[in-house]
């Protein structure tokens, strides 16, 4: 019998435990990894963070060394697929060589928004997505002093906490009227402007860039209020956005990322995917979502991988994330939109350790947990067994809270 050959698009945390789950549930076939960077896969979480900082090398971010993709006969190729031809199987690559495929898995992750003003192309200008925009941050850190970060999301507070961890003044601009607005509730937005504030950052919300002002290099970021801000290193963190486009062209269906089912599957019953690029039903938030999570993207690699090897293992894992920024860690547990009820457990005034629970009608759907993981790890817990606890419970600590989930 003629064994089968997968090709996986993407070199992400997805395609790395998709190839490694595919030899794990028994695929004897070839396995060739595509990835458009010249490094194997490596952690992206720590970009914004320790490797910035300077205390990590892209080698220490290695998921797996190259050692084991050898032993474990699985292909790695730098390369950029630009289209899928599905009735005869070929992919094209920029290069004009080409690959066939048997099955084939999307794991394309997702690209940076770009600033779209006057001035963006200035030199001094730069993104947070892969290993090569650190590496050029880096070298301009050397000579820079005053750093604006366009964006008050996770990934721009850890990148000011980096910045500021090297000595850099940095100035965060964030449009909404406070930071982290679209994830979490109003008392951790000022819970980490205090933290950022303590640290110096200086932070401006409600507030709108208009241009970046400089010949060659930036020199300073014009507000929609009319003040400049002096800025020798601007860094832009304003989302990214899916690499859904070729897989579009190729006729899967793409819905804000390319649609898969609970078993990972698309429209093509050859071609699965995982990961930042792909939009799926939840079952426990009962919505189509689009999720830019390592645990989402391993877990669904898993699923994918055990798909194209015959195997039922529907996708059922609870969304969590997390964020490191100075010595505070942050874990979060569910999605909290749709949120009626916020319960605080520890003193979030005037401390670094306590858990914000989410609750909506009286169920626990979500909560930040920072510098908690005792109760991060009972959150995900009471949400996936829908446990039912009185919300009064939460906020006392002297009930312990693992008596009540067993």
């Amino acid at each position: 019998m003629q064994k089968l050959k997968t090709v996986i698009i993407g070199a992400s945390h997805a395609a790395a435990q998709l190839s490694v789950s595919l030899r794990q549930d028994g695929w004897g076939g070839e396995i060739i990894m595509i990835g458009d960077e010249p490094h194997l896969p490596y952690h992206r979480p720590p970009l914004s963070k320790t490797f910035l900082s300077g205390d990590k090398r892209i080698q220490d971010l290695l998921i797996r060394p190259a050692t084991f993709y050898e032993k474990q006969q699985i292909q790695f190729i730098h390369g950029h697929v630009v289209s899928i031809d599905r009735e005869r199987k070929i992919l094209d690559l920029a290069d004009g060589s080409r690959i066939t495929y048997d099955k084939l898995a999307l794991c394309t992750g997702a690209r940076v928004r770009k600033l779209d003003i006057e001035g963006s192309d200035l030199k001094g200008v730069y993104y947070v997505r892969n290993a090569a925009d650190i590496e050029a941050i880096q070298q301009h850190i050397q000579s820079a002093k005053h750093a604006v970060m366009i964006g008050g999301g996770y990934i721009g507070l850890e990148t000011a906490a980096s910045l500021r961890k090297q000595g850099i003044q940095v100035s965060l601009l964030e449009t909404a009227p406070r930071i982290l607005q679209r994830v979490t509730a109003p008392e951790l937005s000022s819970f980490y402007t205090r933290i950022h504030k303590e640290q110096g950052v200086n932070i401006y919300t409600d507030i709108s860039v208009e241009r970046l002002v400089g010949s060659t290099q930036v020199q300073g970021v014009l507000c929609s209020d009319g003040k400049t801000i002096a800025a020798d290193l601007v860094i832009v963190g304003i989302g990214v956005q899916p690499n859904s486009e070729f897989a579009q062209a190729a006729g899967i269906e793409v819905n804000n990322g390319i649609v898969i089912d609970a078993y990972g599957r698309t429209n093509d019953p050859d071609i699965v995917a995982a990961g930042d690029c792909t939009s799926h039903f939840n079952v426990h938030y009962q919505r189509q979502l689009r999720l830019e999570s390592v645990p989402n993207a391993n877990e669904q690699a898993k699923v994918a991988a055990a798909t194209l090897c015959g195997k039922s293992k529907p996708y059922s894992a609870l969304p969590w994330f997390w964020s490191d920024q100075y010595d505070i860690k942050l874990q979060i547990a569910g999605l909290n939109h749709g949120y009626d009820q916020l319960v605080i457990r520890g003193d979030l005034q005037n401390s670094n350790s306590f858990a914000a629970f989410y609750f909506k009608n009286k169920q626990l759907i979500a909560a930040d947990c920072i510098n908690r993981p005792l109760e991060f790890m009972l959150s995900k817990k009471i949400i996936n067994d829908n446990i039912q606890i009185d919300p009064a419970q939460f906020a006392d600590e002297s009930i312990d809270l693992k008596q009540l989930t067993q």
